[in-house]
């Protein structure tokens, strides 16, 4: 479960940290990113362990409600498996067709970039 919420909580701060503030972008970082803990960086900004925590809090709450109401993630998921879906499609049933493998894999290409 912990893995989970960690993994989303990255995914939706890829989508997303453009819109927080500078230290909810760097409290995020620390914690998900890099794997502070909640003393390391009360110590690394001067605040209280308790001030870091509210804030990560804070951040999911506000991370969770701009998915809510945008949905970029869940739809980058959903293209993401369809786009899956149709590589398997093509590679099973039109291995030979070098173009359509070609637009297939740069369809696949696009959501990276």
């Amino acid at each position: 479960m912990e893995i989970e919420k960690n993994y989303r909580i990255n995914s939706l701060f890829e989508f997303y940290q453009p819109l927080l503030t500078k230290k909810q972008d760097s409290y995020i970082q620390l914690y998900y990113g890099d794997d502070f803990s909640l003393g390391e960086i009360a110590e690394e900004f001067s605040v209280s362990r308790q001030a870091v925590y509210d804030n990560i809090k804070r951040t999911e709450t506000i991370l969770e409600g701009y998915e809510s109401k945008l949905h970029l993630y869940s739809e980058f998921v959903a293209r993401n498996q369809q786009a899956d879906e149709i590589q398997t499609y093509v590679k099973k049933n039109y291995p030979q067709d070098e173009k359509l493998n070609n637009l297939v894999a740069h369809l696949e290409n696009l959501e990276e970039e």
